[in-house]
């Protein structure tokens, strides 16, 4: 279910992330030239992803699947009326969550800190907004959404914790652009088959 809409957002808007990415990685080529800078694949390529996420984000949370039901001011009220593995609380339980892990983990790497406080903050407020603009156009507002949220960005944060506390644990070589750009080409191979094979096995089917 999750896949599906992540499958859905990518297809529905590949013409705008094609440009988007174009434009975007070719400006900021340009400026790397410009001003002399050094191009470090696995930082650019992560704040483009950055990047494509937020507009995937925007997608999924504002089109995708409109809700013409009631607000929810009342936390846990929605979270507590669905069952334990049901498609329902896949959706909207597990799929808030997932929805803000990568948030907390991108914010987390963006401002180099391992306080929670700022993570959470930022995380409360993009999810608060999110709500308070779905209010606006038509859908509903739920607080439980914004809890969800939350959670998914804690975790996303919890990540990059373990993350940096293992690099700081590893010999230096591990902590070189070369061998983060390495892995980062690896790690793009094998998104790309997966997603591929993925694809093709489900035309087959």
């Amino acid at each position: 279910m999750i896949e599906k809409t992540l499958r859905n957002a990518i297809s529905e808007n590949w013409p705008m992330l094609f440009i988007f990415t174009v434009v975007i990685v070719t400006i900021r080529i340009v400026y790397l030239i410009v001003h002399k800078h050094k191009f470090v694949l696995y930082k650019e390529l992560f704040m483009l992803v950055f990047l494509v996420y937020a507009m995937l984000l925007f997608y999924v949370v504002t089109f995708q699947d409109v809700n013409y039901g009631t607000n929810n001011f009342i936390p846990f009220k929605e979270i507590l009326r669905y069952e334990v593995g049901s498609k329902l609380f896949i959706k909207n339980i597990v799929g808030n969550i997932i929805l803000f892990i990568p948030f907390g983990l991108f914010v987390s790497y963006i401002l180099k800190t391992r306080k929670v406080s700022p993570i959470m903050i930022i995380t409360l407020i993009t999810s608060f907004v999110i709500e308070f603009t779905q209010l606006k156009i038509g859908r509903t507002f739920d607080i439980d959404d914004i809890l969800l949220n939350i959670v998914g960005g804690f975790i996303g944060y919890l990540i990059f914790i373990i993350i940096d506390t293992l690099e700081s644990h590893l010999p230096s070589f591990f902590s070189t652009d070369a061998f983060k750009n390495v892995i980062t080409i690896i790690i793009c191979i094998i998104i790309v088959l997966v997603y591929t094979n993925s694809t093709l096995w489900g035309i087959l089917r």
